[in-house]
């Protein structure tokens, strides 16, 4: 793993926010864009597991077949979960980010700096227009 590895959505708002805070940290992450290149299921579990997270909790709703799916079903498994989530990555929630520090799905944007090894250098502004403090 790089020293940072962000797991991507371009069209998203947090997602975006996220990776420009950890370049503003001066750290060039591994960006994996997860639509296209989407986590095999070890990895996805693996990743849910590291950032303390249960399959439901990084399971999106907003945007997605969620509902025509019927993933709301409080009695499906986890597995069943994750078969979805593997047949239709958006339902995987985003940024996922990886550091030697710890794993966080980082919503809002600014939990990355939970586990980014430097702080920011200087106040960032988010793309609303929020500002972040250094």
């Amino acid at each position: 793993m790089s020293e940072v590895t962000i797991w991507h959505n371009p069209a998203c708002g947090t997602s975006r926010n996220t990776l420009a805070m950890i370049r503003a940290t001066g750290v060039e992450p591994a960006v994996i864009a997860y639509l296209e290149t989407p986590p095999s299921r070890a990895r996805l579990e693996g990743l849910i597991a590291a950032a303390g997270l249960t399959t439901r909790a990084l399971l999106r709703q907003k945007g997605t077949p969620y509902g025509e799916l019927g993933l709301d079903d409080a009695s499906l498994s986890d597995a069943a979960l994750l078969d979805a989530m593997l047949a239709h990555p958006i339902l995987i929630n985003r940024p996922l980010v990886e550091t030697r520090l710890g794993t966080r799905l980082c919503r809002p944007s600014e939990l990355v700096l939970e586990i980014l090894p430097g702080p920011l250098p200087a106040d960032f502004v988010k793309e609303d227009g929020e500002v972040v403090r250094a």
